[in-house]
């Protein structure tokens, strides 16, 4: 009885500054103004607020409440421990199959393809440190190429 007072209220208020509002010529607020003001009365009428007032009182409801929130953590701790993990189980379980089954050499250092067709003394040649200044010639002609 006190809410659907409360909210009649609340509705007039708004509604008697919409007048004022439309009275300044400012119609476009007036009309927004109205219109949240009128939302109060229209719970009341419909029965959201008889609803809330019953949920708001009542112990089921807040277990119920409390038994929504705990799954909702569980839920997102699986996620998370899940995303540490790298996957579902599906995931890595394919993925020790497939470390296992040996399809990388565990002493592999360079790639398999492309290497029968250089020779042996130019891949001696070609160390890290020349692959490091290509990069960087490469980005010394984009900047030189940008004025900077």
């Amino acid at each position: 009885m006190i809410a659907e007072t409360v909210c009649s209220a609340v509705s007039a208020a708004g509604l008697g500054i919409a007048v004022v509002t439309a009275y300044r010529k400012r119609f476009l607020a007036a009309v927004r103004i109205a219109a949240y003001s009128l939302v109060p009365v229209a719970l009341v009428m419909t029965g959201i607020v008889e609803w809330l007032a019953d949920t708001a009182f009542s112990p089921t409801a807040w277990a119920g409440f409390g038994l929504l929130g705990l799954s909702w953590l569980l839920f997102t701790t699986t996620r998370m421990v899940e995303r540490r993990r790298g996957g579902t189980r599906k995931e890595r379980k394919a993925a020790r199959a497939a470390g296992s089954s040996g399809a990388v050499a565990p002493g592999a250092s360079a790639p398999a393809l492309g290497q029968g067709s250089r020779p042996a003394a130019k891949q001696a040649k070609q160390a890290p440190a020349s692959r490091s200044e290509d990069d960087f010639s490469d980005i010394e002609a984009i900047l030189k190429k940008h004025g900077i």
